[in-house]
């Protein structure tokens, strides 16, 4: 199977190597960390243009965060050259979730839009941990950054790419 990278979604990224025989810590963007990062799972990274799929040996969390094992990666200078990298997994491996949540992929290239239907931008990417995320989106004038609250994205259509949003008195104008 070929994979495409745009059709998959981040679960984490490599942080930093962990002790000498190759480990990396993840630094998490997955609601389901015990379901992704478990021996024998299947992640996939992306290097100098070709999808490269990576088989976790052994994993365990140390401060909420994976420290994982890659089968084939067994030193410190191998674990280094994955620094940075995102890992994902194809969009058809995700969990399913409850009505009225989503994964951050389904949120980027969604037009954003006050109530009164003026146009704000579209999501570029979704920034930010699980507690507290942001959109960033891409307007005329350069980057606006939303916080992801329901008291500000009153209304999110996957289906139809489409946030309505309430901003606050000068959340808009931060970003001029």
């Amino acid at each position: 199977m070929a994979a495409k990278w745009d059709d998959m979604a981040v679960v984490g990224r490599i942080a930093r190597p962990h002790g000498l025989r190759g480990h990396v810590v993840v630094n998490l963007e997955t609601d389901f960390p015990e379901e992704r990062f478990r021996p024998g799972a299947e992640l996939f990274v992306e290097r100098r243009g070709v999808v490269e799929p990576l088989t976790l040996a052994s994993v365990r969390f140390q401060n909420q965060r994976p420290v994982i094992e890659i089968a084939g990666i067994a030193t410190i200078d191998e674990a280094e050259r994955l620094a940075g990298l995102e890992l994902r997994v194809p969009a058809d491996r995700l969990a399913s979730l409850p009505q009225g949540t989503f994964y951050r992929h389904d949120l980027v290239g969604c037009l954003v839009e006050t109530r009164d239907g003026a146009r704000v931008g579209v999501v570029r990417e979704v920034e930010g941990t699980l507690a507290g995320s942001r959109l960033v989106v891409a307007a005329s004038h350069g980057d606006v950054l939303i916080p992801l609250a329901s008291e500000i994205c009153t209304t999110i259509d996957v289906a139809a790419k489409r946030i309505v949003i309430e901003p606050p008195e000068g959340l808009l104008d931060l970003n001029r």
